[in-house]
């Protein structure tokens, strides 16, 4: 078996001539930019901008100027060449020089002085542009790597401060979108589906945006196993509930069932039981839970823990992979489940609902198994922990992926309703720390299978 990719659509401009690949980058700056201001400057004062919701978080204007400083490292120094503009600020906004819970003491650049200095970036960034050269013989360059790279990072801070905001009290400040929910399948589905066991490419080695963590492809047998057809619901989480799951060490890891019971959890996070019902509280709104959504707002604890109780266990990393990717008729891994491109209408990305969508809404979105919704909706947790695939090199920087490898952080998959297409694909690798939940995070189940001979 040969590895093999194909990768077309957001984020995959292979085969783009050089001013197409600029003008696809100008769009995407600017649409991304939009999303960022979206959720500070244009929706919250200077009080809120500068405050820390929690400790876990960073304050909003701490991201807003953190992204600018990001983009003028590598756009501007590394790619262009351009000399420092404000390096006095670097250590302010170096992530790993100053953990989030010290962020609000920092002299951090006020909220109008920061959207100044993002746009003064930005300015000179599409300037250089037009300057810019994509050889092949620069990796930083090629394919407009280094420019995907920052898009997908502003992305991937957009996701995060939309977690602040759910973690934020008082009145909500973000609107629903008006985006319909699409019209649910019907018929009856399996609850699971059968993956043959044999050998699938995981990982790319020419997606030209993807990260280092995704690099390369390379071959990984497989027994058989069986995987959930859809992520695990509100409804069934809740009969995990009240079935006293929370309350029996059986179902627990060790380190978990410790976890849960010092910090007394017994439901998902943002969730309470009021008039008989259970509620969620999101983005400042209080409604009933909806039955039919993927749960969310769950650490890999309860994740792990109600896998157990169902008689079944999460999926490896590399189960989730080839239960998304692999087709087995053509024998070669798609880029997203249902193909190569992304097509809008088949999976709840990008912030165009403010929440999952009901389990059976994208039927389109189904990989070569018929297994659903494995895309946005909610990052899924797996059972790995996150570490480096075969021949792993780390680039451009190691801070990136290579220093959280290790048995400290589990591998999550597949995006949720909040991550944007261009920051999620099939090979687009999550981690955290298995006690976190106010992220956009839920599951689906796994288990083993005795395949016919």
């Amino acid at each position: 078996m040969t590895p093999r990719t194909d990768p077309t659509g957001p984020a995959a401009p292979a085969g783009l001539a050089e001013d197409d690949l600029k003008e696809l980058i100008a769009a995407e700056l600017g649409a991304v930019r939009d999303r960022s201001l979206g959720l500070t400057t244009r929706v919250l004062d200077h009080a809120e901008l500068t405050a820390q919701v929690s400790p876990l978080m960073s304050p909003l204007v701490w991201d807003l100027a953190h992204v600018g400083n990001y983009e003028e490292l590598w756009l501007l120094r590394a790619a262009a060449g351009i000399d420092p503009m404000r390096p006095e600020i670097d250590s302010l906004y170096d992530a790993f020089e100053h953990p989030r819970a010290e962020r609000p003491a920092l002299p951090l650049l006020p909220p109008d002085e920061a959207r100044a200095y993002i746009g003064t970036v930005r300015a000179k960034v599409l300037d250089s542009l037009e300057r810019i050269r994509f050889r092949e013989d620069d990796p930083l360059t090629a394919g407009g790597f280094v420019y995907g790279m920052v898009v997908q990072h502003e992305h991937q801070h957009d996701e995060t401060m939309l977690a602040t905001h759910q973690l934020r009290k008082g009145a909500p400040a973000l609107l629903d979108p008006d985006e319909p929910v699409p019209a649910r399948i019907g018929g009856m589905f399996p609850t699971e589906v059968l993956i043959e066991a044999g050998p699938f490419e995981m990982g790319t080695s020419d997606d030209p945006w993807a990260y280092d963590n995704e690099r390369g492809a390379h071959i990984v047998d497989l027994p058989a196993y069986y995987i959930d057809t859809f992520p695990v619901t509100n409804r069934a989480y809740i009969a995990f509930i009240e079935a006293g799951g929370y309350d029996d060490p059986r179902w627990w890891d060790p380190e978990g069932w410790e976890w849960r019971s010092a910090k007394d959890r017994g439901a998902p996070g943002f969730w309470r039981r009021e008039g008989g019902q259970w509620v969620r509280r999101r983005f400042g709104r209080v409604e009933p839970v909806p039955p039919d959504e993927p749960v969310q707002h769950v650490s890999w604890y309860e994740a792990d823990a109600y896998a157990r109780w169902a008689g079944k266990r999460l999926p490896t990393e590399a189960e989730w992979e080839k239960a998304a990717r692999w087709d087995p008729a053509a024998q070669r891994s798609r880029r997203f489940p249902w193909g190569d491109a992304y097509e809008e209408g088949r999976a709840n990305l990008g912030q165009r609902r403010l929440r999952p969508t009901p389990v059976g809404s994208f039927p389109g979105g189904a990989s070569a198994y018929g297994v659903q919704q494995m895309i946005g909706d909610v990052w899924e947790w797996t059972s790995s922990d996150f570490t480096a695939y075969p021949g792993f090199r780390a680039f451009p920087y190691k801070e990136y992926s290579e220093v959280f490898f290790g048995p400290g952080y589990k591998v999550l998959r597949g995006g949720s309703w909040a991550t944007h297409p261009l920051a999620c694909r099939g090979t687009f690798r999550n981690w955290d720390y298995p006690i976190r939940r106010q992220i956009f995070t839920g599951f689906r189940c796994a288990r083993d299978a005795v395949e016919a001979r």
